[in-house]
């Protein structure tokens, strides 16, 4: 007899409808075959199933077991086809018998029969939903995550026997409530606050300026000059995330398996901070099976490099496609997916390996071939992808034993806020633009228009400071940005000043 269930697969970021097809048929008894280009764990699936099956109180079959994972052209991997293997070997075997045409089944059983967690859960309900399916059946510890995406009734399946009872008349399953983003808006606590911060003013306002356009920043500095701290509690000024953003970023988090059980819903802008260390399959993402790295983890947040100058060559490079493009392509024999990579980029760097080059206060231990060897890691077209570069000088004694607190995050967060209003009420008919930093070449021409003084000014910085056309478009960017938190409408000679002052000199 054959059975037909609808299952889920993810591809990079999308969900692909899988139909899992049990056949059972006379031959030699316990012959399990899996078919359809399978991984290790989707072939292990036969053992699992058996047991929870037997564990259950059901009946495993006797007879040739043939499974079907079509379309056969795509490759499967993971644990989740094992409840909808289970389903479908029941409807062969006449233990359940019920119309499920519409129903979409994942989940990973263990031995005795519970329905454990997958990954992946947000866009197999959106594929469910995109393809006319209006119920799932999914582990019990995932359904309030596949509860966000309407349209769909989601089944919290906590064991094997209860799916049995739901369908054979016993006690049914109750749907999943959907979830309602607004009863989890509760206020968002950050790990640090600008009011922490002494002195630096100068430093605060360009993080602010950066905050308000989604611009890459690097800061440079001695050691101890407070770098990483300021990075730290950039996450903490950056605009809360509209629900479109925080679904996006959700999905990102599903798929990579790195959302917290009791968050189906993310919030909080991302802060990804990689050590240098990190592989490049770990920095860009990819693997066998492709999965999201930092750079797509820190999609619609920050990713902060520490100490840029000792990350590879290869990661540095890297970061350049990205940082244009908004996205990542992993590109393998099979074909190439995309994932989403629209973030802040925060670098900081020491001076030299020493730290302490024409530092007034330390004598420089590094010879002038190695400083010029350190400075040179970072090359010049990545250099020239970072609006914002900043000094970070020493703070001195009296500034860092003032008692009195800074201004705090929150009101930095209100200008950045008034600041990104204007930028959507600016950009409503344009969807691929969020913010400032997002604007390509025709949005400059048309929202970025210069008076005669601010014209004169920009042509000569360029001559002078040697900008790319590149760094012309950036300035003008920035400059917008910085009109936007003054709530002016156009950009003056001032704004245009401030945002040379930002700019690498040559």
């Amino acid at each position: 007899m054959l059975a037909k269930v609808k299952s889920c697969a993810v591809l990079g970021l999308e969900g692909v409808p899988i139909e899992v097809e049990v056949d059972i048929s006379p031959g030699m008894a316990g012959i399990v075959t899996i078919v359809g280009l399978p991984d290790a764990a989707v072939r292990e699936s036969k053992e699992r199933v058996r047991a929870a099956l037997l564990n259950t109180g059901a009946n495993f079959t006797t007879r040739r077991l043939t499974i079907n994972l079509a379309p056969a052209d795509l490759r499967k991997e993971g644990p989740a086809y094992d409840l909808p293997i289970a389903v479908g070997l029941l409807l062969a075997t006449g233990q359940v018998v019920a119309d499920l045409e519409d129903a979409l089944f994942v989940g990973e059983l263990s031995l005795d029969g519970a329905v454990r967690h997958v990954s992946g859960l947000l866009p197999m309900t959106e594929a469910a939903r995109r393809h006319g399916l209006r119920r799932l059946f999914c582990p019990a510890s995932d359904a309030v995550e596949a509860a966000l995406i309407p349209g769909v009734e989601v089944y919290p399946v906590p064991h094997l026997a209860a799916l049995l009872d739901h369908f054979n008349g016993g006690p049914p399953i109750a749907p999943q409530q959907p979830t309602i983003v607004e009863d989890r808006l509760s206020p968002l606590e950050y790990a640090a606050d600008f009011s922490l911060i002494k002195g630096q003013q100068h430093v605060k306002r360009a993080l602010e300026v950066a905050a308000s356009g989604g611009h890459n920043v690097l800061l440079s500095g001695p050691p101890g000059a407070g770098k990483t701290l300021m990075a730290r509690s950039l996450p903490s000024i950056l605009p809360t995330m509209s629900l479109e953003e925080s679904l996006e970023v959700t999905a990102i988090y599903s798929v990579a398996d790195q959302l917290p059980a009791d968050t189906p819903l993310v919030r909080r802008r991302p802060f990804r901070a990689p050590h240098h260390t990190i592989s490049h399959a770990g920095l860009v993402g990819g693997g066998r099976w492709p999965r999201p790295g930092e750079i797509s983890l820190a999609h619609r947040g920050i990713l902060f490099l520490d100490e840029m100058p000792e990350f590879g060559p290869l990661n540095l490079e890297a970061l350049r496609q990205p940082l244009e493009d908004k996205r990542i392509v992993i590109s393998r024999a099979a074909g190439s997916l995309r994932f989403p990579a629209n973030f802040m980029l925060v670098g900081a760097r020491n001076p030299c390996p020493c730290g302490y080059y024409q530092d007034p206060q330390h004598e420089c231990s590094c010879s002038p071939g190695l400083v010029s060897k350190y400075q040179k890691k970072i090359s010049g077209p990545l250099l020239d992808r970072f609006d914002i570069h900043i000094e970070v000088p020493r703070v001195e004694y009296e500034k860092l034993s003032d008692e009195r607190l800074a201004e705090p995050s929150r009101a930095i967060r209100a200008r950045v806020e008034a600041a990104r209003r204007q930028q959507q009420g600016r950009f409503e008919h344009l969807p691929h633009v969020i913010c400032n930093a997002d604007m390509g070449v025709g949005e400059i021409r048309q929202y970025c228009q210069l008076e005669r003084a601010g014209q004169n000014l920009l042509k000569v910085a360029m001559r002078q400071m040697g900008l790319s056309a590149r760094g012309y478009h950036r300035t003008l960017k920035l400059a917008r940005t910085i009109a936007d938190l003054a709530g002016s409408e156009r950009i003056e000679t001032a704004h245009v000043a401030e945002a040379l002052q930002y700019r690498r000199r040559e």
